[in-house]
């Protein structure tokens, strides 16, 4: 909400010498009139009041106005936009996004890692509202951003994700665990982790389904999309010549993911191309909405120039009357 303040308000003091000045004004004209004694004013024509008779007082009206909006800018006016919490419509959601080797596979175009970013980095932009953060896992797991309504540093960082960033494997559990671990004090009616991998848990100390149980007892809903096309995909492989590809059968755990949503009372999703992860995220992007609170920032302008240019349009409104139209008003 956009307020004016000002930087110096003890120079508005200064507006009180406008009272003494439109009293001095007042008996000052009072006395410009004398008293003659006659008997008669018959000899006399009565003189019409000019145009100029009423143009000394509309002088001395701007020479007020002129004063006042210098005092104005003495004091330095400035916008301000303060910090108010403001309640909006939104849910809570991390994704949890894996990372390993086995997500450079070329069933997706560049391949399955990038397409998962750009799809997810869409469904970032279209939801304003909500809170988002972002775990990524492979061997093990860390929180690449925690709940945020920044959603810029968010999707920068998901631009900065990496394969091996972290140890090579798949630790399902671990990735879920650290998602439920930021989102369990979220106090949103409506929280959700998206959980994206291309394989099968096989490291980490916590098994995916104790994970899934963690997020059950935390009312966190789990949205779990299986990332790869069904049969064989090219995936790389290091070899004494570099790294080169290979198709080999795609492993994903579907039983496993599927446990995972009904027990959170989520949905399992497979994806086997670009346009149905897009899909899934269209889906996922109906959940219901609820109320969070943000948190907005002040910033402050100087806001004395128009003053500026009114003094500047005074000052020559008053030069052109006294030295033009009313140069002989005393």
């Amino acid at each position: 909400m956009r307020n004016i303040e000002f930087t110096n308000p003890e120079f508005l003091y200064g507006l009180i010498i406008l009272i003494p000045m439109i009293i001095w004004y007042i008996l000052k004209d009072e006395n410009n009139y004398t008293s003659i004694q006659i008997s008669s004013l018959r000899a006399f024509p009565v003189a019409p009041k000019t145009y100029k008779f009423y143009l000394r007082y509309f002088l001395f009206a701007l020479k007020l106005i002129l004063i006042g909006v210098l005092i104005v800018i003495l004091a330095r006016p400035q916008t301000t936009n303060n910090w108010e919490d403001k309640t909006t419509e939104g849910i809570d959601i991390i994704i949890a996004l894996d990372i390993s080797s086995s997500m450079l596979a070329r069933d997706f175009r560049p391949n399955r890692l990038e397409a998962s970013k750009d799809v997810a980095i869409n469904f970032i932009s279209g939801r304003e509202n909500d809170r988002l953060g972002l775990v990524v896992f492979s061997g093990e797991s860390f929180t690449q951003c925690p709940l945020t309504t920044d959603h810029a540093v968010l999707i920068n960082l998901f631009k900065d994700i990496k394969q091996g960033m972290i140890e090579d494997g798949t630790a399902i559990g671990m990735g879920l665990a650290n998602a439920v671990n930021r989102l369990k004090d979220s106090e949103a009616i409506s929280k959700v982790i998206i959980l994206l991998t291309d394989g099968v848990n096989n490291m980490g100390a916590i098994d995916p389904i104790t994970s899934a149980q963690l997020a059950e007892k935390f009312d966190i809903r789990v949205y779990t999309v299986g990332v790869g096309k069904n049969g064989y995909a090219p995936y790389p492989v290091q070899t004494m010549f570099g790294v080169q590809y290979q198709d080999m059968e795609v492993k994903i755990d579907e039983k496993t993911l599927k446990e995972i949503a009904k027990i959170t009372d989520g949905k399992y999703f497979r994806a086997v191309n670009n346009n149905k992860l897009k899909q899934i995220y269209k889906e996922i992007n109906k959940l219901e909405k609820s109320k969070i609170e943000i948190k907005k920032f002040s910033s402050k302008n100087d806001e004395f120039m128009p003053f500026a240019y009114l003094a500047l349009a005074l000052l020559i409104s008053i030069l052109l009357l006294r030295y033009t139209v009313l140069r002989n008003i005393p």
